[in-house]
């Protein structure tokens, strides 16, 4: 682990513990947004068009796909190419930020495997077990 990756949130002045402008409310605002992280993991192996990311993805519908990929892109997360071809083609790559968001992403999916079985067992209600 990097120094970087190693500091506390106090160590990142000047910012407050969770104040509006605070590096950390923006890290769980992406998180907080369901298909964010699973359109970065879906596209961690390269380029892929709108269609082919639906159909990886499953479960999405085309107009929160389109919504999540220009939030991502206005977000410097991705980048939208654009090829002059008929009929026109599109594909979505991550910038490196949105590399970068991979390493908690994996991290996220390490906890999940290890303890998904006993958060599961907790609930109580059976939406709650297949929300996602």
């Amino acid at each position: 682990m990097s120094d970087e990756e190693a500091r506390t949130p106090a160590q990142f002045a000047p910012y407050g513990d969770f104040t509006a402008d605070c590096p950390a409310r923006l890290a769980v605002d992406l998180f907080a947004s369901g298909w964010l992280p699973v359109v970065v993991f879906a596209l961690r192996e390269g380029p892929m068009r709108p269609g082919r990311l639906r159909e990886q993805i499953g479960g999405i519908s085309q107009k929160v796909l389109t919504q999540t990929l220009r939030r991502m892109e206005r977000l410097g997360l991705v980048t939208r190419h654009r090829y002059a071809e008929a009929p026109p083609r599109v594909e979505y790559e991550l910038t490196e930020p949105g590399r970068e968001l991979l390493t908690p992403i994996y991290a996220l999916g390490r906890w999940a495997y290890r303890h998904a079985d006993t958060v599961l067992s907790t609930m109580t209600d059976p939406e709650e077990q297949t929300a996602g």
